[in-house]
């Protein structure tokens, strides 16, 4: 899969990032995503592959692109029998956020990439559009800290593991009104807190690259961008844990559903059980092989966001495999007009 599909998933991100980065600054949260949404779209659609989208921007009545259950690439077309074999051919599942962060974009502000997982059929799990309680953390710190455990546990032992002491370490938190308990805890345990307004998958995996200064992703964020998170960091080795929330009192804003009654019987619909399961990465992205690929589309921690120069632009993108187990950071310069008549600055 990596061999196969490796360069084109980047090249997918990449499109998106770009098209995205058009409309940085300009307010235009919605525009920004839909662009975004378009572009990887596109270049999805010209990839030798079936593929299903199982996380995208929503079902179909809501998304008339990148919807859940939407069939993507060539070999979805109706006259794919002319020039792909179906013995030959694998299919996958993938999760896309095209525009992770649509506000960052919009006012201008560090973090926002678009971001693409993928697997083989049935290897990432269709994440309701609930929220999800996250707890993210560093490989050495994978199976020690507990998502069941108090903030002040798990720093605890976030620092023995990683043998600093507590003042030493970064917790990223979504700066909402549901985690002003979460906040206050952990800044009495005495780490100290960053506060983001969007974009935890980027949080997420940063908690696996050391020289981040981020060392623990905690709070209530997007189930879908959850399984995204789990996907990289299954191929990082890093520790992941989600719990599906589908209590509107918990998250006080924005959970689909007007009942916890409602959304518990909406989890049965679709055959999950124990509501208040807790799931670690190899459960999220359970597949045999697993890429994620991401593109900065402003400035974040992990990569730079998409710079234009005259004629062209460059963007810097991370590709993630469980095949090779490997980490690649990828730096492209794309030319829009003649190459003659560039400046590559």
């Amino acid at each position: 899969m990596e061999s196969t599909l490796g360069l084109e998933i980047i090249e997918v991100v990449e499109q998106a990032a770009i098209a995205s980065s058009h409309w940085m600054g300009k307010g235009e949260k919605n525009t920004a995503d839909e662009v975004a949404v378009e572009a990887m779209r596109e270049r999805m659609n010209k990839i030798h592959m079936r593929g299903r989208i199982v996380i995208g921007e929503g079902e179909r009545d809501e998304a008339p692109m990148l919807y859940i259950g939407e069939e993507v690439g060539i070999c979805t077309r109706e006259d794919a029998k002319d020039f792909c074999n179906p013995d030959e051919l694998v299919e996958i599942d993938i999760a896309v956020d095209p525009c992770e962060g649509t506000n960052l974009v919009a006012y201008g502000q560090p973090g926002s990439m678009a971001v693409l997982a993928i697997s083989e059929k049935g290897g990432l799990f269709a994440a309701p559009d609930f929220y999800m309680k996250k707890l993210a953390a560093p490989a050495v710190a994978a199976g020690h800290v507990d998502i069941n455990k108090s903030a002040t546990e798990n720093l605890k032992i976030l620092s023995e593991c990683m043998n600093r002491s507590v003042e030493e370490l970064v917790v990223v938190v979504m700066d909402r009104p549901r985690h002003k308990e979460l906040i206050q805890e952990i800044r009495n345990a005495g780490a100290r807190v960053r506060l983001i307004s969007d974009g935890d998958v980027s949080a997420a995996i940063s908690c696996a690259f050391a020289g981040t200064n981020i060392h623990c992703l905690m709070g209530i964020g997007a189930a879908p961008e959850g399984v995204i998170s789990a996907a990289a960091m299954r191929c990082l080795g890093g520790h992941f844990q989600g719990q599906l929330i589908y209590d509107p009192e918990v998250v006080k804003t924005g959970l689909i559903g007007e009942s916890r009654e409602g959304n518990i019987a909406r989890l049965k619909e679709m055959g999950i059980n124990d509501p208040d399961k807790v799931y670690n990465a190899d459960e999220l992205a359970s597949g045999d092989t697993v890429l994620f690929a991401a593109c900065g589309i402003t400035p974040g921690t992990l990569m730079e966001g998409v710079r234009f120069f005259h004629g062209g632009a460059r963007t810097q993108s991370l590709v993630i495999s469980t095949q090779s187990k490997t980490a690649r950071f990828v730096d492209t310069i794309h030319l829009f007009d003649n190459p003659k008549n560039l400046q590559l600055k």
